[in-house]
């Protein structure tokens, strides 16, 4: 055991929380003599970062390394196996999970595809991920120090700040990760290892056959930032895989000033600049409600601010104001009933017409439309019913 695996395994170790550390020490006291365990990728990632992982992710290897299912069961802690993969997601007390997944190595059939998994050891795993960040492991023991095991050099990535794709092929094979790097490099304030850019050509070439950069692309538009992460992809010359930068930063403008913005607006930025809306909420898979939030923003129905409708109705027609409500029409004159309706599709035909450009403006232009003598005989309420006085 070297001691630079000692120590900096005994930093990743002191940032977990203690209730995790006491049931990892718990469960490679259970898998016995023949199994290892290892804590890899974002957990050991983040708290070389100081952050606290929360997400967390186990790889059984070794001799009886196969047996996941056993492990699961033997933790005492709720979890369901996955038979198709042979991994187990555990659930914490705390309701989190944590998957426990056999050691592998994976070839790529077809580039895009799902890969072929094979057996493997624990190096075989770490060799075959994505980024050098996210290919170091914590070896667990149930009494010793734990152990961190670096085989691709992903620490002085990680001191660098850098993300580097493992091989020369990595995006040719899974083009989702270069959603998947932008992503990380916006939300951990990463940069660019040179290998990374020479392959982001490959990348956009094999966009179309990779179902999974789309599923990446709903993720990035689920990030803190989402604007940043998009900006992140056009520096890198990627920007056509997601319409709508500016659209993304200004509402991530609005978020650093204090509004907070959900995802689904976002999406309905993204829509919003796309040739084809609906082909392009099919391939990220959202859904109808984007579409159906981004027709309510560019309708004129009125919305309270801070929702989102209103939100992305600031943004895209920066220029647009709160309309008259039938409220405000009432209290300006208007009888009630049919006529309410009259007055506001007025308004709203000069709207779109770009007759009237703010509130004091409708105002003027519903003064007007009152004061028009075929309005003004419309208004009038009309004859009682009733008893004919010449039948008395």
């Amino acid at each position: 055991m070297s001691g630079l695996g000692t120590a900096v395994g005994a930093q990743v170790w002191a940032q977990l929380q203690p209730q995790d550390r006491a049931w990892l020490r718990d469960l490679a006291r259970r898998a016995g003599p023949g199994t290892e365990l290892a804590l890899v990728g974002g957990a050991v990632r983040d708290a070389l970062l100081g952050h606290t992982p929360l997400d967390l992710d186990i790889v059984v290897s070794g001799e009886t390394g196969s047996d996941v299912q056993a492990l699961a069961q033997a933790s005492g802690l709720p979890f369901v196996y996955h038979p198709a993969f042979g991994n187990a997601t555990l659930t914490l007390p705390d309701g989190r999970g944590a998957d426990l997944v056999r050691a592998r190595r994976e070839t790529y059939p077809q580039p895009g595809h799902n890969p072929r998994p094979l057996p493997g050891s624990l190096p075989d795993d770490l060799r075959r991920r994505d980024f050098g960040i996210n290919a170091l492991a914590l070896r667990l023991s149930a009494d010793g120090p734990p152990e961190l095991l670096d085989v691709v050099g992903g620490l002085g990535d990680l001191q660098r700040r850098e993300l580097r794709p493992l091989h020369g092929r990595s995006f040719h094979e899974d083009a989702s990760r270069l959603v998947r790097a932008a992503r990380l490099a916006a939300r951990l304030k990463l940069c660019a290892a040179p290998e990374l850019r020479a392959q982001v050509p490959d990348a956009l070439a094999q966009a179309e056959r990779t179902p999974r950069l789309w599923a990446e692309l709903k993720l990035l538009l689920a990030e803190p930032r989402p604007g940043q992460a998009a900006r992140v992809l056009d520096d890198w010359g990627a920007g056509a895989l997601l319409p709508g930068l500016p659209l993304l930063e200004t509402l991530d403008a609005r978020q650093d000033a204090g509004s907070p913005v959900l995802p689904i607006t976002y999406a309905a930025a993204v829509l919003s600049a796309a040739p084809d809306p609906s082909v392009l909420a099919g391939r990220l898979g959202v859904g109808e409600r984007p579409a159906a939030l981004l027709a309510r923003a560019l309708s004129d129905s009125s919305f309270a601010p801070g929702t989102p409708e209103r939100q992305l109705r600031e943004v895209l027609r920066p220029d647009s104001y709160p309309p008259l409500t039938g409220r405000e029409v009432l209290a300006l004159g208007v009888a009630p009933g049919p006529e309410v309706g009259k007055a506001l599709a007025h308004l709203a035909g000069l709207r779109q017409a770009g007759a009237v450009r703010s509130p004091d403006e409708e105002r003027a232009a519903l003064r007007a439309y009152l004061a028009q003598p075929s309005t003004q005989a419309s208004a009038q309420p009309g004859p009682r019913s009733g008893p004919n006085p010449k039948a008395n």
